[in-house]
């Protein structure tokens, strides 16, 4: 048990979480799965080899929750904490002043204060882990701000400054630090409702012609990160090609943005 590595996975009954969950598993890898919901993380395990998983029904805004749920993994790994991905986090789109104070709480909640958490309460278990990494689920959508998500485009924005921050603070402890930043992927975050109407972020993006990612690639590439030395990755052609103009043609993307937050 003290000789397999161990990841230690948020959001972990669906989509990137549970790809990831996959891959890792695959790789001989003993993985940790937490979400609130329940049935999704049953479901999960049951996709892995049989005594390499453990559940932990847990909302990342509780910190005693994620206290108990590290400790528990933690014993069950023979106290190794290699990896953790510190990936749930919720979608909400529409115009910020069309959108409920409810839903922005709960949104700073889940995507900031909750990887605020993973990173502070997990320090102490990655520490004492030789070689450890803190990855953050980040988003295209922070690396250049869009109009109808500006609220989640603030989020991941932060997550993007909270990984470049820890990647200094935590050198000294010999933790890596590090972010994806994923295009529009085909996971359950895509079926949030747009606030204002009866569309989906799934339906905007199809409208857009812009493609999805396979959310397999997305997991080959978050393992690729975990084990390289980029501090982001960039996964998906939209993402890229985001990335490429945010650099270089900043005023083009800016009056792209424009026209398309006008022509709503």
């Amino acid at each position: 048990m003290a000789g397999e590595k161990a990841i230690f996975i948020t959001g972990g009954a669906s989509g990137i979480g549970q790809a990831v969950a996959r891959l890792f598993a695959a790789r001989g890898w003993r993985v940790g799965l937490a979400d609130v919901n329940a049935a999704g993380l049953e479901a999960t395990r049951a996709m892995l080899p049989e005594g390499l998983a453990t559940t932990h029904i847990m909302d990342v805004r509780d910190r005693d929750a994620w206290l108990a749920s590290l400790t528990a993994f933690t014993a069950a790994s023979g106290g190794r904490l290699d990896l953790l991905f510190n990936n749930a986090g919720i979608a909400v789109g529409g115009l910020l002043a069309d959108t409920a104070f409810a839903e922005i709480d709960r949104l700073v909640g889940i995507n900031i204060v909750g990887v605020i958490n993973g990173a502070r309460i997990g320090h102490s278990f990655l520490k004492a882990t030789p070689g450890s990494c803190l990855l953050n689920t980040a988003s295209a959508a922070g690396i250049y701000g869009s109009p109808g998500l500006a609220l989640y485009t603030a989020s991941k924005f932060a997550v993007r400054g909270l990984t470049e921050a820890l990647d200094g603070e935590w050198a000294a402890d010999g933790i890596r630090v590090r972010s994806v930043m994923p295009s529009f992927i085909n996971t359950p975050l895509l079926d949030a409702v747009t606030q204002g109407s009866n569309r989906t972020a799934r339906d905007s993006v199809r409208a857009a012609g812009l493609e999805f990612t396979p959310v397999e690639e997305v997991a080959e590439r978050i393992w690729d990160a975990a084990h390289g030395d980029r501090l982001h990755t960039v996964i998906g052609k939209t993402a890229r090609r985001l990335a490429f103009a945010a650099r270089w043609m900043p005023g083009t993307l800016r009056k792209q943005m424009r026209r398309g937050a006008l022509g709503r």
